[in-house]
């Protein structure tokens, strides 16, 4: 028997690559659309709890001038207590746009027994005549059919003081299906007012509708959304790109091989300033100086941006993060631009020019710090394929 080597045949019943890439992408389709509605299932959930739950914090402060009184210190005790329980989420502020939210937005109910809006009362008339506010056993569901918009949606209504503005940004928001982000962007641009001016309203209306591609949200930003990870009770611990959480963890390793000063805290940790969200790559407490250090990673070039947002940081950190037996917090922010690598402390905040110098002489040398992130991305960037090198990051 002769060897002949065999040819190998696809095999009978194989999908052609055309046929194969139609399922594919009508699959992955359906994963997409089946993630924005579980985002959107829960949105509608969470924003009728927090209409609910506005609506119970302004009935107890309505319950004489001593509740009223005790109306600030009421959302500092429910946020501390709430968040031992709950956890993140409910934040003195975000109580207090629950409470704004409410008042807001308030719903009647009507003779028929349905409920609807009006923005200057929350008491109706029964059949009786006589006058009485919305039940507190309104369900959920009657409530969410109400709010369609997204919870992020509505925080960001309610920096809108004009309540003709806000009925304006509402609908166009729910008639356009406006992200936030574009919501955001029209709001800013003041499309209202600028609306209001017009002589072809109509054609404005149209031109606001479409979306920049800047204000596009894919549907794992949505299932990732701060409120809903909050809402959950889910941690968010993720970063935008491959190269950028490998230098993450590096550099968290690195660190913690210089010595036992610096002790690892958090990684990706979230901050809220007014309605805006952020995170510090890295967060570490350095045991000599008795201070907490926020490590902020960029993959582009290092602009006066970055400083300025680094002072934010380190304003929150030291109201909120920071105990009283603590020095005020330093920063540290490291670029990896692909032609240089920069590494600055920021130590603004500090009282005192001593504390400023025992500061610098504790902490690695910057230089040393550039070097080893220099040397970190060219390693990682040898390793991920061509597709997977990322430019500069955008928050």
């Amino acid at each position: 028997m002769t060897g002949r080597k065999k040819t190998s045949q696809p095999p009978a019943h194989s999908v052609d690559a055309k046929t194969y890439g139609v399922i594919l992408d009508d699959v992955a389709a359906l994963l997409e659309e089946a993630r924005r509605a579980s985002a959107r299932a829960v949105n509608a959930v969470m924003t009728a709890t927090y209409w609910e739950i506005g609506r119970r914090i302004v009935e107890f402060e309505q319950g004489g001038e001593e509740r009223a009184a005790y109306g600030e210190e009421l959302l500092s005790r429910l946020s501390k207590d709430l968040t031992q329980r709950f956890g993140r989420g409910f934040s003195r502020q975000n109580l207090q746009n629950m409470r704004s939210f409410h008042l807001a937005f308030p719903i009647r109910q009507t003779l028929s027994g349905e409920f609807e809006t009006t923005e200057t009362s929350l008491i109706c008339q029964t059949p009786s005549g006589k006058l009485q506010t919305v039940s507190a056993q309104s369900s959920l569901a009657t409530i969410a059919a109400r709010f369609p918009l997204p919870w992020s949606h509505y925080v960001k209504l309610l920096s809108v003081k004009s309540p003709e503005a806000r009925a304006f940004y509402e609908e166009e928001a729910l008639t356009g299906g406006w992200s936030v982000r574009q919501l955001d962007r029209q709001v800013s641009s003041q499309f209202y007012e600028r609306t209001l001016l017009s002589r072809n309203k109509a054609a404005m209306l149209k031109k606001g509708s479409v979306p920049k591609p800047e204000d596009l949200v894919t549907p794992e930003e949505e299932i990732k959304d701060p409120y809903v990870l909050e809402f959950l009770g889910l941690k968010d611990e993720y970063s935008e790109t491959e190269l950028e959480d490998a230098l993450v963890r590096k550099l968290e390793a690195f660190l913690l091989e210089l010595g036992g000063d610096f002790c690892f805290v958090g990684r990706q940790r979230r901050l809220r300033v007014g309605d805006e969200w952020y995170r510090v790559d890295l967060l570490f407490f350095h045991r000599r100086l008795k201070c907490l250090v926020v490590i902020d990673l960029k993959v582009g070039k290092f602009t006066h941006a970055d400083a300025g947002q680094m002072n934010l940081y380190l304003n929150y950190a030291r109201e909120n993060w920071t105990h009283t037996d603590e020095n005020p917090p330093v920063g540290l922010i490291l670029c990896a631009a692909k032609d240089e690598a920069v590494a600055h402390y920021a130590l603004g905040g500090l009282k005192n020019k001593v504390l400023a110098a025992e500061y610098k002489l504790a902490l690695p040398d910057e230089k040393l710090l550039a070097d080893e992130l220099a040397k970190t991305r060219r390693q990682l960037e040898a390793r991920l394929p061509d597709g997977k090198r990322p430019g500069k990051r955008g928050r």
